[in-house]
């Protein structure tokens, strides 16, 4: 018989075991970064007991770590802000859990509302704050795991921006 192709499978694909990847106990990718953030937005009864508001301070809360990253939980009532910074080799993953939060950045800045994700690499700079009238919530995955948060004198940014034109 003359088809298209002349290759044909013969029984179960799947009981090839040598064709198929074993599934990851920890993510490698980042897409699968991002879906361990989404998975863990979706599973409120995994994080929303253990959220805190500070009106001092910003709280946090490690909740999870694998080899080589670590999740955080992070409380912002409104005006609390990270102040401008990066975070040094590693490369992350925020995602807003509740309320929004306003991430400002040397091309502008963008309004975070619950559901939003933001991808970010090694060395990228941005403040993030609540401008909002209600507290927020929000999940940071960064691999490697956090080791520095350098910060940064506002002026690093604003100089970078520049200033757009006025039209009549």
């Amino acid at each position: 018989m003359n088809s298209d192709s002349d290759l044909q499978i013969a029984g179960d694909i799947l009981e090839v075991p040598h064709l198929l990847q074993a599934p990851r106990e920890h993510p490698a990718t980042v897409a699968e970064f991002v879906g361990l953030a989404r998975s863990i937005a979706a599973d409120r009864a995994q994080w929303e007991h253990l959220v805190r508001y500070d009106a001092t301070t910003r709280w946090y809360h490690r909740l999870r770590t694998g080899p080589g990253y670590e999740v955080w939980l992070l409380s912002w009532v409104p005006g609390q802000g990270s102040g401008l910074h990066d975070h040094g080799r590693s490369s992350g993953v925020l995602t807003v859990l509740d309320g929004t939060l306003t991430e400002r950045t040397e091309r502008g800045t963008r309004v975070l509302e619950a559901g939003a994700q933001r991808v970010f690499a090694p060395g990228y700079m941005h403040e993030v704050v609540n401008d909002a009238l209600e507290p927020a919530v929000s999940l940071h995955v960064y691999y490697p795991g956090l080791t520095e948060m350098p910060m940064h004198a506002p002026a690093a940014c604003e100089a970078r921006i520049e200033p757009s034109p006025v039209t009549a």
